[in-house]
């Protein structure tokens, strides 16, 4: 793991996704790394650097993924039962 300004990188994602509400997708996008890398960060490195953001990142990730998930299926739904044109 690197240091960004004296802090481990882990801390950093987890801090712009509470401070921004961001998602993993646009977290990994804004510092230029891969989803994969965002989501080890805050999901698996964060428990062992800070468990206080560990739960806080937590929380915000989760609810991301429940919103994430009833739009798809508002989407799925209009697309399954719109009229035929």
């Amino acid at each position: 793991m690197f240091d960004v300004f004296g802090r481990d990188r882990a801390e950093v994602l987890a801090d712009y996704v509470i401070e921004t509400g961001a998602t993993v997708r646009a977290t990994a996008i804004h510092f230029g790394i891969s989803k994969s890398t965002v989501h080890k960060d805050v999901t698996d490195t964060l428990k062992y650097v800070n468990k206080s953001l560990y739960y806080e990142v937590g929380e915000l990730l989760l609810k991301n993924k429940i919103e994430i998930k009833e739009i798809n299926e508002k989407i799925s739904y209009y697309h399954f039962y719109s009229p035929a044109s």
